[in-house]
């Protein structure tokens, strides 16, 4: 099975940001990701557990740089062609504009998701 980015479910979309979705497959979501140099998790992830993500994510930064704090305290950057495993228990923000495919679990994948769009997905 295979589909281009452009047909999943667009669910954040603004000046350099694009967020798109597929959803149902085997339990897991693959995720195209477009955030503009700024953005920043650290406030939208604030209700959630410790404030941070609880979804484990895998996926690769296609261009631009990662960066993430984990709830130990560990701070790291995950830079343009590096795949990534994200535990859960992090938050992230992106000094420059970047762009990452991510797969995670469905089900925590789309409560994150609720949390930072207040959509039903």
């Amino acid at each position: 099975m295979h589909c281009e980015t452009k047909s999943f479910q667009l669910v954040m979309e603004g000046p350099g940001t694009e967020w798109r979705v597929q959803k149902g497959l085997e339990g897991m979501t693959v995720a195209y990701v477009q955030l503009p140099a700024g953005t920043d998790f650290r406030d939208k992830f604030k209700g959630l557990p410790n404030d941070h993500c609880h979804c484990p994510h895998w996926g690769y930064v296609l261009e631009g740089e990662v960066n993430v704090k984990y709830d130990n305290g560990d701070v790291e950057s995950i830079p343009e062609g590096c795949a990534f495993y994200l535990p859960p228990g992090h938050t992230a923000w992106v000094d420059k504009d970047t762009k990452l495919v991510d797969f995670s679990p469905e089900d925590k994948y789309l409560e994150v998701l609720k949390h930072i769009t207040g959509k039903e997905l």
